[in-house]
């Protein structure tokens, strides 16, 4: 990672160093053409301070000096004089930028090839008052020549600069990886990393990722163990009670006292089996496309009718009460989160207990409610009775055939519908579980 910014890092500075140099080449060069352009300027103001005319005139003026062109065009473009060429053997120069500008503005200047000498040259032209165009012109090489004189430099520049900004980056990738490198060491103590402010988010981010991962990892761990023991117990019942059928050391009152253990055991190993495979497919869905508008009402009140006999058996009655109520779910579902509820009620209730049941609406939102007026719940087990094999009293969990894994059932079932879940519970006083459809 820290090379990959490294290199991103010096990409960056080489770019942005070699735009810095061309844009200063750029500007040298404009600073140098208009340095040349004054040059001439002057040059023309003391040629016409000097009668030059006069001079050409009396052919007394031969210069050269400064490498200078010096030309004299008349008002309909003829050369009339110049230094370097023949002017009898020149076209006619009317047409020339700088002379055409002169001739308009006063005054002209331009950058290009000339055909007399096919080099480039600098031109600067100026009327006089006689009404001639004086042109003074210098060859464009020198300036191309200081540049390229200055090339070497500019090149050293750039490496010297490349090399300080290399020694930065990989300065200013180590303490940018830095923190990560960290966190990745301790995982566990990421959050007591110092990173600076940028990096606190993603620092705060990974570290309950982590503990997420952790805590899930547990769970599943401890899922495990619970699954391997709850199978255990049953299976271990039907083995030792079939091998005592199989050896013949049981009469015959005996044999049918056993087959009912192992036929209860079995139905209580298919249960389980049943939650396991319900809590899989809870765990690895999403919503499912099979979410449609449900009357809530009137699946609560099939449901209660179905354990109207379960609850009569375990000494219990179950009321119903409500109102039309439609939601937004999985009938299937919400079947199964009712009917886990009732049952634990029932299970969990004393002698000649209650079971109340109600569907309605509060506060425009939908609930539905199952109190019971059973053992209740201490505090303390409230945070822990939706995990998965946790049971308040265990021994009356096994005597009531539970498993352990209703409530966690229904616990998914209610996330998926994106509801809430509230418990209500004192010991000896009973239980209130209402679901809230927001």
């Amino acid at each position: 990672m820290k090379k990959k910014i490294n290199l991103q890092m010096m990409y960056i500075a080489a770019l942005a160093i070699l735009a810095t140099l061309l844009t200063l080449v750029g500007v040298f060069y404009t600073l140098f053409k208009q340095e040349i352009f004054d040059e001439l300027r002057a040059y023309a103001t003391i040629l016409q301070e000097a009668d030059f005319e006069k001079m050409i005139h009396n052919k007394t003026f031969t210069s050269e000096a400064d490498g200078l062109r010096i030309t004299v065009v008349s008002g309909d473009g003829t050369v009339l004089f110049d230094n370097v060429a023949e002017e009898t053997q020149m076209t006619n120069h009317s047409e020339r930028s700088e002379i055409a500008d002169a001739m308009k503005s006063g005054k002209g200047q331009a950058v290009r090839t000339s055909e007399t000498l096919s080099e480039s040259m600098y031109y600067y032209a100026v009327k006089t008052e006689s009404g001639n165009i004086l042109r003074v012109a210098k060859q464009a090489s020198s300036a191309w020549y200081m540049l390229f004189r200055s090339l070497p430099m500019l090149i050293l520049i750039f490496i010297l600069l490349l090399l300080l900004c290399s020694v930065l980056s990989r300065t200013l990738a180590k303490s940018i990886v830095a923190p990560i490198e960290k966190m990745a060491e301790d995982m566990d103590h990421m959050d007591r990393v110092e990173g600076y402010p940028e990096l606190e988010p993603l620092i705060q981010k990974i570290h309950q990722q982590h503990e997420d991962i952790l805590k899930s990892a547990n769970m599943r761990q401890e899922f495990t163990a619970n699954v391997s023991h709850e199978l255990k117990t049953p299976l271990t019942s039907i083995s030792g009670y079939s091998e005592l059928i199989e050896n013949g050391m049981v009469n015959e009152a005996d044999a049918m006292r056993f087959g009912k253990e192992i036929h209860r055991s079995a139905n209580r190993l298919l249960t389980l089996i049943n939650d396991i495979i319900r809590l899989s497919e809870l765990d690895s869905s999403s919503e499912p496309d099979t979410f449609e508008q449900v009357d809530l009402y009137e699946l609560a009140q099939t449901c209660v009718e179905m354990l109207q006999m379960n609850a009569e058996k375990h000494g219990v009655s179950l009321e119903f009460s409500g109102e039309k109520s439609v939601v937004y779910g999985s009938r299937q579902m919400l079947d199964e989160v009712i009917f886990n509820l009732c049952d634990n009620a029932i299970r969990y209730n004393k002698e000649n207990g209650k079971v109340y049941v109600s569907v309605g609406e509060e506060d425009d939102n939908v609930y539905l409610s199952v109190r019971d007026t059973g053992i209740g719940i201490d505090e303390e087990y409230r945070e822990r009775i939706f995990e998965r094999f946790y049971r308040v009293d265990k021994s009356r969990s096994k005597e009531t055939g539970g498993t352990g894994l209703g409530l966690a059932i229904v616990k998914h079932i209610v996330a998926l519908h994106h509801a809430e879940l509230r418990l209500d519970s004192e010991v000896g006083v009973g239980t209130e579980i209402r679901i809230v459809f927001i």
